[in-house]
This record gives structure tokens, sequence and C-alpha cells, in this order.
């Protein structure tokens, strides 16, 4: 086993608030850094839970109505 850095601690710690959702400017706050986009791009990456989420949260903004409006629209073409 390879001895733990501080940098790797710290590192570990940012990534497992921000997959928690906190919130990324509480993070960059405990963090020090001075830019967001620091904090970002250092310690986010697309997780494949994420891209998941996301896809659940389009399907159910836009997806259930989409099926709704199609299925009507089928239903008027073979009624009339």
């Amino acid at each position: 086993m390879r001895p733990i850095r501080f940098h790797d601690l710290r590192h570990t710690c940012a990534t497992l608030l921000l997959a928690q959702d906190i919130p990324p400017r509480v993070v960059q706050e405990l963090l020090g850094h001075s830019q967001i986009a620091l904090t970002l791009d250092t310690y986010t990456s697309v997780l494949p839970r994420h891209l998941s989420a996301a896809a659940r949260r389009i399907d159910a903004l836009l997806g259930d109505d989409q099926s709704d409006d199609q299925t009507r629209r089928t239903q008027a073409d073979t009624a009339g």
C-alpha cells in the first residue's frame, strides 16, 4: 500500500462532497479556492450515476408528456 498524501485526502474529500450533491460553492469555500472553475475542473467528473440521473430528470420533464402526446396522436389517427 502506498503512503497517502494530504493532497490525496483533500481530493477524496472534495470529490465525495460533490458526489453527495453538496453545492460546489460550499466545497470551493472549504478548499479555499478563489475561482469556482478550479474546484469544478479539478474535483468533478461525469460518473455513470450522474448520467443516469440526468436522463431520468429529462425523461420526467419531457418523456412522459411526449409519450402521452404521441399516444393521443396515434389514437386520434386511428380513430379518425
